[in-house]
């Protein structure tokens, strides 16, 4: 059986309390006097068990328990070492501080029914008031120890239970961070897809014209809607990029889209969408006096916004119906329908990063998307591509004013 290697510590321990011990027995000094039935040399036997079993007080705290009660209950027959009782005292706080759980309650526990019964025993057997010294004596080896290895221990599991509280809310806080950072990262990417993918689509388009059609009238008209938009999506990318770089808090941010702009957006798409055969319409059927919140407003305009862009870069050639209307105030639905199917002329690449932001737009809202070919209403045969979003509206919007 190999025996594992102890601590330093525990060997600096052992050692000192041999040499204490044995200076103390060679002085003479003794516990128990010189009426001991066994001789004096045996006062050593303890002595040297309780110094080996030092060496596995953190190691093997349960087997040194054990055994250096078997040691101590020796030395009242000897004449004794104070030395033996302190390291037995020391191997019981040991056993309490560096033994398992359930070691650690029961060995308090037990100290102290012993100690009881060590003193009620004395009494009835010597009868006299002295005896209560062996029961004080006894709890000072045993109970003593016991007790405040237990209270040492409840310190260091209640220290170790605060550290790791302590990095399971660190470990959180970076979570939280990084879900942060993910999250305006998305967001900042739908705003400068929303803001700047409609003039892009629309310089596209009108620069392809003018080079595929040979008819000056038709490239001026062209190269006025290219400048245009051009214009308008570099003051919205100086917009961004200056409250990107804006860190001290002081400018105030710019005023969000509202379902207001809607007609200006409409107007918008009509002078881009021209060329591409197509008609916008905006059919607004929502109540004039309710007041929405304005994120719902916000995913509302974009999301009309991107529609009408992919209408411009896909659909073919036919009328784009913009509906707006809120469900009694409870929840604000849009519908942007669009003619689908391939058109000739020129046409704007596209990423299907618009369908993802819109998407995520709702889902942040926990409204309901879809976006799809659809059959035509009405008579005739064809398909048309809708987007349809609906967008609750929570209770407690403020009122109007």
């Amino acid at each position: 059986m190999s025996f594992p290697r102890p601590h330093r510590d525990d060997v600096l321990i052992a050692a000192v309390c041999l040499f204490g011990g044995l200076l103390l027995w060679s002085l003479g000094v003794h516990t128990n006097g010189p009426y001991a039935p066994l001789p004096s040399w045996v006062t050593l036997v303890p002595l040297v068990a309780l110094a080996g079993l030092e060496l596995l007080r953190r190691t093997m705290p349960r087997t040194a328990l054990i055994a250096g009660t078997a040691a101590v209950v020796v030395d009242p027959f000897t004449p004794g070492s104070i030395v033996s009782l302190l390291m037995f005292a020391d191997i019981v706080y040991a056993a309490v501080v560096y033994g398992p759980p359930a070691s650690a309650r029961r060995i308090p526990v037990t100290t102290g029914m012993i100690t009881l019964a060590v003193t009620i025993g004395f009494l009835a057997w010597l009868r006299e008031p002295s005896a209560l010294l062996i029961g004080l004596v006894t709890g000072l080896v045993s109970f003593g120890p016991a007790t405040t290895g237990a209270i040492v221990r409840n310190h260091r599991e209640a220290a170790e239970a605060a550290r790791l509280r302590a990095e399971q809310t660190a470990l959180l806080a970076e979570m939280d961070r990084t879900q942060a950072v993910v999250a305006e990262r998305a967001r900042m990417a739908r705003e400068l897809h929303d803001m700047v993918a409609n003039h892009l689509s629309a310089i596209a388009i009108h620069s392809t014209a003018a080079l595929s059609l040979d008819d000056a009238a038709t490239t001026r008209q062209a190269l006025t809607v290219i400048r245009e938009n051009s214009v308008e999506g570099l003051a919205e990318m100086r917009r961004l990029i200056g409250l990107l770089r804006d860190s001290s808090g002081d400018a105030e941010p710019a005023a969000a889209p509202t379902l207001a702009g809607l007609d200006a957006l409409v107007d918008q798409a009509r002078t881009n969408g021209a060329s591409s055969g197509l008609t916008f319409t905006l059919h607004d059927v929502r109540e004039q006096a309710a007041r929405l919140p304005a994120p719902v407003e916000m995913a509302a305009y974009r999301i009309v916004q991107e529609s009408l862009t992919n209408a411009i870069k896909h659909a073919e050639e036919g009328e784009v119906l913009v509906e707006v209307s809120n469900d009694g105030g409870r929840a604000l639905t849009v519908t942007v329908t669009s003619p689908f199917g391939r058109r000739p002329g020129p046409r704007a690449p596209g990423s299907g990063a618009g369908l993802v932001g819109m998407q995520e737009r709702v889902a942040l809202l926990d409204g309901t998307f879809e976006a799809g070919p659809a059959a035509r209403p009405g008579p005739g045969t064809g398909k048309i591509w809708r987007v349809r979003a609906e967008l609750p509206v929570p209770d407690d919007k403020e009122p109007s004013g």
